[in-house]
């Protein structure tokens, strides 16, 4: 029953932070959020049984793919107005909103962990590592990889709408 409570709360601040992502005006907010969702994600696949998966979201997307976000931000915004704004992006009101958040989380992952400590009668069933594997490249492979072709496909989108066009000689 906790841990049931506990994956609602975590996947309504996934949900909560999902869309301040897709609402926030700075891209720099943006990114926080998405952090904080894909740490909720996390916790939610935790919750669900597999520590794996749990693992594998805040490595790379939690961790290698918000690296990305966060350079692609910075090499784009290069103008002297952007970096003006920066000094409004580093404000102490921007950060509150994902850090109350990612406290939730915490105490979430605190509890959790003190309930783990006592296991009497856990809910949660282990998935390992070779179980996710088979079901990723069997029953779900085409999803698999039509996933990485949308990956592929907004990829290329991006640095064709990031190019600079090139000035035409008169």
């Amino acid at each position: 029953m906790i841990v049931q409570g506990l994956f609602y709360t975590a996947a309504l601040v996934a949900l909560l932070a999902s869309l301040l992502v897709v609402t926030s005006k700075h891209a720099v907010h943006a990114i926080l959020y998405l952090v904080v969702s894909l740490l909720a994600l996390s916790l939610c696949f935790y919750l669900l049984g597999a520590p794996f998966a749990a693992a594998l979201q805040i490595i790379v997307y939690a961790g290698a793919i918000l690296v990305l976000f966060v350079f692609a931000v910075m090499l784009f915004n290069i103008s002297q107005e952007d970096v003006r704004r920066e000094d409004q992006w580093l404000d102490w009101k921007a950060w509150v909103g994902p850090t109350l958040l990612v406290l939730l989380l915490l105490a979430e992952w605190v509890l959790f962990i003190e309930l783990a400590a006592n296991p009497s009668g856990s809910e949660v069933v282990l998935v390992d590592a070779r179980a996710v594997g088979a079901r990723l490249f069997g029953p779900y492979l085409l999803a698999v990889e039509i996933a990485s072709f949308l990956l592929l496909a907004g990829l290329v989108g991006g640095y064709h709408l990031a190019k600079k066009l090139p000035e035409e000689s008169q």
